[in-house]
């Protein structure tokens, strides 16, 4: 749970009254910067989101009479309301310090532009409100694509993980990738804090990558496009020799680019990895091969077609 004192230790925020309500949970990503509710409009106040105070709402506030300012601010500081940031290093008036040491709403300073301030805000919170969830895999950086590694237990997947390694590639996870959904069509993994750089290797334990491999061999998160799954090869399985299927993996809202890639001894996964990596950015960049193929291929029926039909 995200609370008002992460965001003051993230961001250095100089508190200045309400300190016991520093507590208070943030739930909501939103940011607002209160300008109706400074001219009395409190119908649909968000009072559970970060209230944002810059020149524009300060400057009204002090064209207010005396005898409204004090109700505007005591409507202003909420129970739910996480806190009340007064940007560009105005002060702040005596009646929002009152109500805000009346109601324990944090209140403070931040010497930066309001907009700036905001966009920081928004990024930081959309990250660590995000939808999450786990998955069992491995996920390596490969040519700059994230790649997702699944399958059953055993199959080899850290073993291919630490041939890529080898490789010159970089390893995010081992065995447990917490995944988060930062928006639409953009998923964030990363490892746990208790396995970050370990790898684990049947018949020989776990290895640090960082310590073997040096700094470059790991990072510590990475957006993940692509999903790689193994499976032990069944004969009785027809699987895509052209690339013309396209399978998906959905995970939360988020649909990635999923191939399975059948194990059995004599193949070299590490490698078909890399080539699906590089394959998966030019499909990026609008080049196909498999649709060109396809595409030559009935050229060529539709060729001979025709001189029968010659003939």
């Amino acid at each position: 749970m995200l609370t008002t004192k992460d965001l003051v230790e993230k961001f250095k925020l100089n508190v200045i009254a309400g300190e016991k309500g520093l507590d208070r949970p943030i739930m909501n990503t939103d940011i607002s910067r209160p300008g109706l509710e400074m001219a009395g409009y409190f119908s649909h106040y968000a009072s559970n989101r970060i209230q944002l105070l810059g020149t524009t709402e300060l400057s009204f506030y002090n064209l207010l009479p005396l005898e409204e300012r004090k109700g505007r601010m005591r409507k202003l500081c909420r129970p739910e309301t996480p806190a009340i940031i007064i940007t560009r290093g105005h002060e702040a008036p005596e009646e929002l310090i009152e109500a805000s040491h009346a109601t324990d709403t944090p209140l403070m300073y931040i010497d930066e532009a309001t907009t700036r301030v905001m966009g920081r805000f928004t990024t930081f919170l959309e990250h660590e409100l995000a939808n999450s969830t786990s998955l069992h895999g491995v996920l390596v950086d490969v040519y700059g694509v994230g790649v997702l590694i699944t399958g059953d237990s055993g199959i080899g997947k850290s073993e291919t993980a630490l041939e890529l390694v080898k490789r010159g590639h970089r390893l995010v996870a081992d065995d447990n990738v917490e995944i988060k959904e930062i928006n639409k069509d953009q998923l964030i993994g990363k490892p746990p804090k208790i396995i970050e750089h370990l790898l684990e290797i049947r018949g020989l334990g776990i290895i640090n990558v960082m310590t073997l491999f040096g700094a470059g061999s790991i990072l510590t998160q990475k957006r993940i496009r692509l999903n790689i799954n193994l499976e032990t090869w069944r004969q009785d399985k027809l699987y895509d020799r052209v690339g013309l299927n396209e399978e998906t993996l959905k995970i939360m809202d988020t649909e990635i680019t999923k191939k399975t890639i059948p194990v059995r001894p004599g193949r070299n996964v590490a490698v078909i990895i890399e080539v699906a990596a590089m394959n998966y950015r030019l499909n990026i960049m609008g080049i196909n091969t498999a649709e060109e193929f396809n595409e030559r291929l009935n050229a060529e029926i539709l060729k001979n077609s025709q001189r029968k039909g010659d003939v």
